[in-house]
C-alpha cells in the first residue's frame, strides 16, 4: 500500500506514543512525512521518535511534545512550537483518549469528568489551538479520532461512549465552519483494536462486558498496523466518515439506518452474555 501523497506533509499527531496514533505515526514517516507526536509520558514518546527516525527519510523532521491535551493554554502554547519546528502543519490527527469501562452507578464523577476532558475536550483544545493556522493558510486535514462506540453503546460503556458521541457533534460542526475556509475535517470510528490502551482497559473491564464482546460476531479486534493504515488510506477520500473493514461499515449502517432493530440485537445480545455467566458459575 502506497501513501505517496503523504511525502514531504507536516503532521502532528496526539496520543502518537502508543497505540494508533504511534501505528500512524510511523506509516506516515516510512511515507517520507516530517512527524512531531504528543502524549503525557516523556519515555514513550522518545522511543517513539527514535523509531520514526530508523525508518523515515533523512530530510524529515521528527519531533515530540510531552503535553495534556485537557490542558487548553499548554496545547495552544505547544501549537506556536509545532507550527515553528515544522515549518507549518498539513494535517492535525487527534488521537489522544482513554477507556474506561464500567456500570453507571459505579463509576466516581472523576471518572466521567476525566474522560470528557481527555476524550472530547482534548480534541476540541487541539483543533481549535491550530484552527487559525489552518484558516490562514487556507488549507488543511484536522482528523478526529473517536470509536465505533461513538455512534451507538453498550452495557458497561455508557460514560465512555458519552465522551465519544460528543466528538461527532462537535466535528459536524466544526467541519461546516472549517469547510468556508477550504479546511478538511473528517471523522474516522477506530474498531476494538489490540492496543496497550484496550489492555489496560481489559484488568478491570465488567466480566458482563467482557462476555458481550466475546460472543458478538461483529466484535472483531483488529491490529494497530491495519487501523493506521485504513486511516491513511481514508485521509484523501472525500467522504466525513470513515471505518476499518466490512464490520465496522455494518454496525455503523445498521445503527444509522435501523436503530430500532440494532438495539433489539444488542439487548439480544447481552440477555446471551448473562445466559453464559450464570451457567458458568452454577459449573463452579
Amino acid at each position: 500500500m502506497s501513501f505517496s501523497r503523504y511525502k514531504g506533509k507536516k503532521v502532528f499527531i496526539t496520543g502518537g506514543s502508543a497505540g494508533i496514533g504511534k501505528g500512524i505515526a510511523i506509516q506516515l514517516a516510512k511515507a517520507g512525512a516530517s512527524v512531531i507526536v504528543s502524549a503525557r509520558g516523556k519515555s514513550n514518546l522518545e522511543k517513539t521518535v527514535q523509531e520514526l527516525k530508523a525508518v523515515g527519510t533523512p530530510t524529515a523532521v521528527f519531533g515530540f511534545a510531552v503535553l495534556d491535551v485537557s490542558d487548553k493554554k499548554a496545547v495552544e502554547k505547544e501549537a506556536k512550537k509545532v507550527i515553528q519546528t515544522l515549518g507549518g502543519l498539513d494535517i492535525l490527527i487527534c488521537s489522544s483518549g482513554f477507556a474506561k469501562a464500567g456500570e453507571a452507578s459505579d463509576l466516581d464523577d472523576e471518572v466521567y469528568r476525566n474522560l470528557m476532558d481527555v476524550n472530547f475536550f482534548g480534541h476540541v483544545n487541539s483543533a481549535l489551538a491550530f484552527s487559525d493556522h489552518f484558516s490562514k493558510q487556507k488549507s488543511g486535514e484536522i482528523v478526529f479520532l473517536a470509536s465505533t462506540l461513538a455512534f451507538f453503546s453498550i452495557y458497561g460503556y455508557g460514560a465512555y461512549s458519552a465522551s465519544k458521541f460528543a466528538i461527532v457533534g462537535f466535528a459536524q460542526g466544526f467541519r461546516q465552519e472549517m469547510m468556508l475556509h477550504g479546511v478538511k475535517v473528517k471523522l474516522f470510528l477506530p474498531p476494538t483494536t489490540d492496543t496497550p490502551g484496550l489492555e489496560k482497559e481489559n484488568t478491570d473491564k465488567p466480566e458482563l462486558s467482557k462476555e458481550i464482546e466475546m460472543g458478538s460476531a461483529l466484535n472483531r479486534i483488529h491490529t494497530i498496523d491495519s487501523v493506521a493504515k485504513a486511516i491513511l488510506k481514508w485521509i484523501p477520500n472525500k467522504k466525513f466518515i470513515g471505518y476499518t473493514g466490512w464490520d465496522s461499515w455494518l454496525q455503523y449502517f445498521l445503527f444509522r439506518h435501523f436503530p430500532e432493530f440494532s438495539i433489539k440485537l444488542t439487548d439480544s445480545e447481552l440477555k446471551a452474555a448473562q445466559s453464559r455467566l450464570d451457567k458458568k458459575k452454577q459449573k463452579v
